[in-house]
């Protein structure tokens, strides 16, 4: 009896080390703790959406107005609404009499001079899914530059990269290419923080604006987001769920040509592909005979709601990620449209596509060069090689602005 209460004691302490182990403090947290002086008398402007809490669910609108001395005077909402949930045109508005609401996917996607009139520090608060063509740090980007032309800190209240601060994927952005949806000489997929990346962009776009970022405590690079006992608020309407990040990266890409359905409009999005002339056994046998790291591909029937093929049977696969440690999806990304282009040449063919599909599938990727290759008849194996040198060259100047290990 002595040596099973001991053994239950032993369980408990090794249970709490883990559980301790992963703890993670938001930058909002670690900011209300112990670096709340910095905003004494300030009047604030925050970029944030609903995304923006403590591991409470706490606002981070709330934390700051209770702050000693410090008052918010506005707040910047990005794409899809302060509030989460929009699609399309989003209208400024009041949180109450004295806070302004203004849209930065409206009229403008920047604060102008006359919205930050009365600021004193700009703050950033919001998640991020760690794909590139997220507009999120887009959004950032522009507030960083516009803090900087009127003298206006700026500081980055940091939160996880929910695949983990590792894993690097896919071409890197050429700035000729340069848009909403890809701002920044970085990979798709480019395993690094919000906080990160604004050090990034501010050395290498030389922003040059008086930048602050409040670090997490206890995030590891290792650290996926199921490692860090967090709740998941979806960051928009179609990234519901702590694994959608994943498949992102996996189906984003593809879906700018709208020729298959990626599950948007469905109750999977991005986790699956599909159109009413696909042969999903078919188009899982010939993907799964790759051998793609990491992912398996299961035959998959579903009629859209909306979107793309709306009321259509619509035929593919299911993507199931197996080793999120080990799988690459941008590269996942470029073998599912080569197994599309070999299988359905008549119905896949980018000369068919149109122009505006064909410059959004560009933007994404951050260049032309994919593209071109597919319609070259390159091997997607060289294509995937042909930007690998510049990957492992960024993967080194990362290390630059990495702030956890």
């Amino acid at each position: 009896m002595k040596n099973k209460i001991i053994l239950f004691f032993l369980f408990l302490s090794l249970l709490s080390q883990t559980e301790q182990k992963n703890y993670v403090k938001f930058g909002i947290e670690v900011l209300a703790e112990k670096e709340y002086k910095i905003l004494k008398g300030k009047r604030v402007g925050i970029i944030t959406n609903i995304t923006g809490v403590d591991r409470n669910l706490r606002s981070s609108v709330d934390i700051i107005s209770s702050l000693p001395d410090v008052k918010i005077v506005s707040i910047f909402a990005p794409e899809h609404g302060f509030k989460g949930g929009k699609m399309g045109f989003i209208e400024d508005k009041k949180l109450n009499e004295s806070v302004k609401i203004f849209s930065l996917y409206g009229k403008t996607r920047r604060p102008t001079e006359e919205m930050l009139k009365g600021i004193d520090v700009l703050i950033f608060d919001i998640q991020d899914i760690g794909s590139r063509s997220y507009t999120y740090i887009s959004t950032m980007r522009y507030c960083m530059e516009e803090s900087a032309k009127n003298n206006i800190p700026f500081i980055i209240l940091d939160r996880p990269n929910p695949l983990g601060g590792i894993l690097v994927d896919g071409p890197i952005l050429d700035m000729n290419f340069e848009s909403f949806v890809g701002c920044a000489p970085i990979p798709y997929v480019h395993g690094m923080t919000v906080g990160e990346i604004g050090l990034l962009l501010n050395e290498e776009l030389k922003i040059n604006c008086n930048l602050k970022v409040i670090k997490m405590e206890g995030w590891k690079r290792k650290m996926l987001w199921e490692d860090n006992s967090l709740l998941w608020i979806p960051t928009s309407p179609h990234i519901p769920e702590p694994d959608t990040p994943f498949y992102y990266p996996i189906t984003g890409i593809i879906g700018e040509l709208e020729i298959v359905n990626v599950g948007v409009g469905y109750t999977l999005p991005f986790k699956i592909i599909g159109a009413p002339w696909i042969d999903g056994v078919k188009l899982a046998e010939e993907l799964n005979k790759r051998k793609i790291d990491g992912v398996y591909f299961q035959p998959f029937y579903f009629t859209p709601f909306y979107g793309l093929y709306k009321d259509e049977e619509c035929s593919g696969v299911r993507i199931i990620i197996k080793d999120k440690r080990n799988y690459k999806p941008v590269e996942t990304c470029y073998f599912i449209i080569d197994a599309l282009l070999k299988l359905y040449p008549e119905k896949f063919d980018f000369n068919k596509i149109r122009s505006s599909n064909i410059e959004m599938f560009d933007k994404v990727n951050g260049t032309d060069l994919i593209r071109k290759q597919f319609q070259n008849g390159v091997k997607v194996e060289d294509i995937i090689n042909s930007y690998k040198k510049a990957l492992n060259e960024f993967i080194e100047k990362r290390k630059n602005y990495l702030l956890y290990e």
